[in-house]
């Protein structure tokens, strides 16, 4: 399901729907996908970032649930990333995503991430308009420089309707063991919704660069959304790698052979099949 960069949320089409039983078998699927895909990155000391922004209450945890499920732990961080600290307040705001950055083999998943400037510091008013103004161009400079030195930028934002964002904000605050995660700023954004539409357009319109492009995942039917974000990372960070799972090292082979673990010079590799 290969997304386009959305260049307006208007542009989003959120009547599409994905049955139960045809999500678990792309799910499926694609677990296998992206354990390929972390191997892969692993072996070539490749480094990933991938951002997730959306409205509260769209899913953004359930995605990276699904997203994570498949991978080795040591393999992955993520990053939720909330309000600055004291601390960080008085350093310069991308400093704090620095120190978050991936190692090689790793990916770094930002719930959230350094587009807080241009969307609810502008929309909330925490920093002058001149200075969510400049941060589109810092933002674009920082992002560059990372894709330049080789590292694959995935820019997802979640997308639903003000309904259905009404609807999942509500079923939240009825679940005890999801309640906590609300916070009166989750609730006051529904009145500020407009503002941040505006900010999120323009961020698009202004932040999707060619080697790191924002896309908008439709998230009204979760099944949907999930597959439609996952199948986005894979197909992107799929491009040019080698998804081949690495041939077990000579060196093993005869260690294994001296103890009677294997006859052959190469040893049945089992798994899964594609």
């Amino acid at each position: 399901m290969q997304l386009t960069p959305a260049i307006h949320l208007n542009n989003v089409d959120l009547s599409r729907k994905m049955a139960k039983a045809t999500y678990g078998k792309r799910y499926d699927a694609l677990k296998t996908r992206l354990r390929e895909l972390q191997l892969a990155y692993k072996f070539a000391g490749g480094r990933a970032i991938i951002i997730i922004e959306g409205w509260d209450a769209v899913g953004k945890g359930g995605l990276i649930q699904r997203l994570t499920a498949p991978f080795d732990p040591r393999g992955y961080q993520v990053w939720p990333i909330g309000a600055p600290t004291e601390t960080e307040r008085g350093e310069q705001y991308l400093q704090r995503f620095w120190r978050r950055l991936p190692r090689a083999g790793v990916f770094a998943i930002f719930d959230r991430s350094w587009y807080g400037r241009v969307l609810v510091e502008r929309a909330e008013g925490f920093v002058k308009p001149a200075v969510w103004r400049r941060a589109y161009d810092e933002i674009n400079a920082f992002e560059k420089m990372l894709t330049d030195d080789g590292v694959r930028i995935i820019k997802l934002f979640l997308h639903v309707s003000l309904e259905a964002q009404r609807e999942r904000l509500a079923a939240r605050m009825a679940d005890p063991l999801e309640s906590w995660k609300l916070e009166a700023s989750d609730l006051r954004n529904i009145v500020l919704r407009p503002d941040y539409e505006a900010a999120v357009n323009e961020m698009f319109e202004r932040c999707s660069l060619p080697a790191s492009p924002w896309f908008a995942v439709p998230f009204e039917n979760k099944h949907l959304g999930r597959i439609a974000a996952l199948e986005t990372i894979v197909e992107r960070f799929g491009e040019g790698m080698d998804l081949t799972p690495p041939p077990l090292a000579r060196n093993l082979i005869v260690a294994a052979r001296r103890i009677g673990l294997v006859t052959a010079d190469k040893p049945s590799r089992g798994g899964t099949k594609k």
